[in-house]
């Protein structure tokens, strides 16, 4: 349903997007973050799914300063390729090329928009919510890097979803983080890393549902 746009991202470089519009009336922007594995097919489903939902949907191509267009399959040369990827890529330009997602959807009329990732782009939209503007809410999945970022403070409000499971993310951490930081939404699933992805064996349809049914209540009453 989508095509492919151009965004003019940190420091003026150019980087491709995934852009779903909206199907009906338009509640407004969604800037959705891939995972490691980059705009990949199940990325673009997601942009499709929520533009379903009446959202101009935009989905930028982190790994471009790095790699292209990259999409990996989910073998264990793609997983390991799409982590040296993520850590090239650094999160120096992540801000700012998330930035340019939101100033385009702002373009397109949007006045109302929100940002959702997974895996690494949930700690990417936990970062956008603490350092880009324009954002009215902001929801991230099992983002492992926001260990790493859990002092700095929201300017939009926040929600993210965990799994119990996630071994990368121990859930004592997410349990002292929920407690300390009562300004966040927090949920805990009965659910693994990557619960909401079809393309893994962690994927569980009803936590995915359930997680979904919040995320799209909170973009509703932010």
């Amino acid at each position: 349903m989508g095509k492919t746009v151009q965004l003019t991202g940190d420091e003026g470089f150019a980087l491709s997007a995934y852009l779903s519009p909206a199907i009906g009336e338009r509640k407004g922007g969604l800037v959705l973050v891939q995972e490691i594995f980059g705009v990949t097919d199940h990325i673009k489903e997601l942009c499709d799914g929520f533009a379903a939902d009446g959202y101009d949907v935009i989905a930028p191509s982190l790994y471009d300063r790095a790699h292209r267009d990259w999409r990996a399959d989910y073998s264990e040369e793609g997983i390991s390729t799409s982590i040296k990827l993520a850590k090239a890529t650094g999160i120096k330009h992540t801000a700012g090329d998330i930035q340019a997602a939101i100033d385009y959807l702002d373009g397109q009329g949007n006045k109302r928009i929100h940002i959702t990732g997974y895996c690494y782009g949930g700690a990417v939209a936990w970062l956008a919510a603490c350092r880009c503007s324009g954002l009215t809410s902001s929801v991230g999945y099992y983002g492992r890097l926001i260990m790493d970022l859990d002092t700095e403070v929201p300017t939009c409000p926040t929600m993210l979803h965990f799994g119990s499971k996630d071994t990368s993310i121990p859930i004592d951490w997410v349990n002292e983080f929920a407690e300390r930081r009562q300004d966040i939404a927090v949920h805990v699933y009965d659910a693994d890393h990557g619960f909401n992805s079809d393309r893994r064996d962690n994927f569980d349809a009803e936590v995915t549902r359930q997680a979904r049914e919040r995320t799209l209540e909170w973009f509703e009453k932010a």
